[in-house]
């Protein structure tokens, strides 16, 4: 499986062709260091002032064997549209003048609290990119677990691969190959890529009893949403127990691999495997993998066993990097240990 190319444009790549001044691009190299998943995700700004609309190919057309002397019925192609929408995150920062001024560097004060908020959006949206669900909170986009939310009767279901977790402590492991005629960031037509900042200067803002005070206010705006093109770029290992994978008594004496709540091993290396094979075509966009910090604890561990190869742990600029395959293997803590089996 290839790995990971540079083709396709990340959000920072378009932070900085939209944005000459570099005020965006200043803001999503720090969205970078917190949020693994964003040094992959590729971003195309969507045809739909709410999001994008991607035209799907359903069906093939029909060829035949031609006999000789015989004629040849036309026939077509069938396609569905469908329509992704993209959710706002928002938020405003409110900072007492004299509070910003007492350590008599407001900037620097200023860009300590804007970290802050930042970070609060990288999680929120990193949370709704895997579990975003219009169907509870029509304000947001549809992440991909309820998309990939079925280990049988869905027409996606052969990307769903059931570990065999049946309690509620369960985690999964996400491989997605990012490309354009796969999956994608998006964000709606007409906007810009990434967050978004306005510096609104000195307000009246009000206390608790409407009081005004006077305050430095800054907003923060983040249009995005996913849009899934292709559903077989997508694989989804579900109901990984973790409970098992981190308790002495039931945990292998191998490290990186668990047992679930019926005894049968779980190989982590295995699910690896089974779920690079479930991608129809190899090259197709970059090829990523994603798991909580447990996951990605037990696969570092395994990664020093000399007896596998295919498994990777490198360290380099203050960074340990996994990967599979060449594959990489990224850390989102935004991925939860706490998931219901996939039914």
């Amino acid at each position: 499986m290839a790995v990971l190319g540079t083709k396709n444009p990340t959000l920072l790549d378009v932070a900085k062709s939209l944005d000459p001044d570099g005020t965006t691009a200043d803001v999503v190299e720090l969205l970078n260091q917190t949020n693994e998943i964003l040094l992959d995700a590729m971003w195309v700004e969507g045809n739909l002032p709410t999001g994008h609309r991607t035209t799907i190919r359903t069906g093939l057309p029909t060829v035949i064997w031609r006999k000789l002397y015989g004629g040849v019925p036309p026939s077509k192609s069938t396609r569905a549209q469908v329509d992704e929408a993209t959710g706002m995150l928002e938020a405003r920062n409110e900072i007492d003048v004299d509070v910003a001024n007492l350590n008599g560097n407001t900037a620097a004060f200023r860009l300590s609290e804007a970290s802050a908020f930042l970070e609060a959006m990288n999680e929120t949206m990193a949370s709704t990119l895997f579990y975003g669900d219009t169907g509870v909170n029509p304000e947001r986009f549809t992440g991909l677990a309820p998309r990939y939310g079925a280990i049988s009767g869905a027409p996606n279901a052969n990307n769903v691969i059931d570990c065999g977790g049946t309690g509620s402590n369960n985690c999964s492991i996400w491989l997605m190959n990012w490309g354009d005629q796969t999956v994608t960031g998006i964000f709606p037509k007409g906007s810009k890529a990434g967050i978004f900042h306005q510096d609104l200067g000195e307000i009246d803002a009000f206390d608790a009893n409407n009081n005004r005070f006077r305050a430095i206010a800054d907003r923060w705006q983040w249009k995005c949403g996913i849009a899934l093109k292709d559903w077989r770029y997508v694989v989804r290992a579900a109901n990984i127990d973790v409970k098992v994978l981190t308790t002495s008594a039931n945990a292998p004496k191998f490290p990186g691999t668990g047992t679930d709540e019926t005894g049968t091993p779980v190989d982590l290396i295995q699910t690896l495997i089974r779920m690079t094979a479930r991608i129809p075509k190899q090259g197709m966009g970059r090829p990523v993998f994603y798991v909580n910090r447990t996951i990605g604890e037990m696969l570092r561990v395994q990664a020093l066993n000399k007896s596998q190869n295919a498994l990777g742990i490198t360290a380099a600029e203050g960074q340990i990097a996994t990967t599979f395959l060449g594959i990489p293997i990224r850390i989102v803590d935004a991925l939860l240990s706490t998931e219901a089996r996939v039914v």
